[in-house]
C-alpha cells in the first residue's frame, strides 16, 4: 500500500524514484492510475507521468475497441 502523500508538495529525486517503485507494480497488475491516484492523495496527472517517467508502458484507454465490419 503506498502512502497518502500531502497534498501540493514536491515529490522529486529518491522519493520520486521510491514512489515509482511502488506504484508501477501495482500499476502493470491492474490496478488504474485514478485508484492509484485516490490511495496516494496525489492527482491523476500527477501518477501518470511519475509512471511515464519511470518508464512503464501505460495501457490504452479502454472502451469499445471494435471496429465496424465493411
Amino acid at each position: 500500500m503506498a502512502r497518502t502523500l500531502s497534498r501540493g508538495t514536491r515529490v522529486t529525486g529518491a522519493e520520486r524514484t521510491q514512489l515509482a517503485a511502488e506504484l508501477a507494480p501495482r500499476y502493470a497488475s491492474g490496478e488504474s492510475i485514478r485508484d492509484l491516484a485516490a490511495e496516494t492523495g496525489r492527482s491523476y496527472g500527477f501518477i501518470y507521468n511519475v509512471l511515464k517517467e519511470a518508464g512503464v508502458p501505460l495501457r490504452g484507454r479502454g472502451g469499445n475497441t471494435r471496429r465496424k465490419k465493411g
